[in-house]
């Protein structure tokens, strides 16, 4: 019997090794003289432009945070290298170590806490419909008995399905590989309504060959705080992360860098959003914290 218990606290020894071995992002970094952002095409807040080069509004905040792993390690050298993902793979790639931070456009939330970290939001958006203009769908209820849209690996899937049970839309759930491709379905006339986080729905439409072709309707259905995301279980790489985003809070940069990208013309077509920031993420950087309500 004691055999059998040495055995079993060695091999738990080995697994808590490994595990908090896989979890030292510092050491990683240090070792490949690299940090790795995972980014995927969320316009305007991480997309690829014609030069296929990484940019938008999560992609500045993450860079600021790789300028700060370089003064707080010592590393002057350290090289920034972009690794794309998808809204399914974002998730197995910042677990399997091919990426150190994810930032787009992901929501921090406690189904995901049980096995990613978040540092403080830096946007909050709220999950409503794109449908085309003279759809004549103006709300939820109208969905009835419809064929809708989202974008797999999402959020949205579970709050869809959530309200289809509570008041009987029977609707059709289908699910696109990309966000492109979900508004792509409605563009065709394959679905009748694509429900996203709004922001997302706005860039969509603004890209469009036909933005007066669609509305974004519905009563929110959910708000949706957006978090750069990094493994969990990783306090030393945490804090860092953590306390850059304070000082682009405490001292405004934050402001700058959102008036950047939503209040003023944007590459590759010069679009501007027009998004003043909205009151709870106003509310929200007054006092900032990493703890969202669920």
């Amino acid at each position: 019997m004691r055999k059998v218990l040495a055995g079993i606290t060695t091999m738990m020894c080995l697994s808590l090794s490994l595990h908090a071995q896989a979890a030292d992002t510092i050491a990683k970094i240090r070792k490949n003289q690299a940090l790795v952002i995972g980014i995927r095409e969320t316009a305007p807040f991480s997309y690829t432009d014609e030069n296929k080069q990484p940019l938008g509004y999560s992609v500045d905040l993450c860079l600021k945070v790789a300028e700060a792993l370089k003064k707080e390690l010592k590393m002057p050298n350290m090289k920034v290298q972009f690794y794309s993902v998808d809204s399914t793979t974002r998730f197995t790639a910042l677990l399997e170590d091919k990426i150190d931070l994810e930032c787009g456009s992901t929501t921090n939330n406690a189904d995901r806490r049980k096995r990613v970290a978040f540092t403080i939001p830096h946007f909050f958006s709220s999950v409503r419909a794109l449908v085309k203009a003279d759809s004549g769908i103006k709300n939820w209820p109208q969905l009835r008995n419809r064929t809708v849209v989202t974008t797999k690996s999402t959020t949205t899937v579970k709050l869809l399905n959530d309200r289809n049970d509570t008041i009987s839309l029977n609707i059709k759930l289908v699910e696109g590989n990309s966000d492109q491709e979900s508004f792509k379905m409605v563009e065709e006339g394959k679905a009748d309504a694509f429900p996203m986080d709004d922001v997302l729905l706005y860039s969509l439409r603004a890209e469009s060959k036909s933005p007066a072709g669609f509305n974004i309707v519905g009563d929110p259905l959910s708000i949706e705080p957006y978090s750069i995301m990094m493994r969990k279980d990783d306090p030393a790489f945490k804090k860092i992360v953590d306390t850059e985003m304070l000082r682009m809070i405490h001292e405004g940069e934050i402001y700058r860098i959102y008036e950047k990208w939503f209040m003023k013309p944007i590459p590759p077509k010069g679009i501007n959003m027009g998004m003043s920031m909205g009151f709870l993420l106003r509310d929200s950087l007054r006092f900032p914290t990493d703890q969202v309500a669920d």
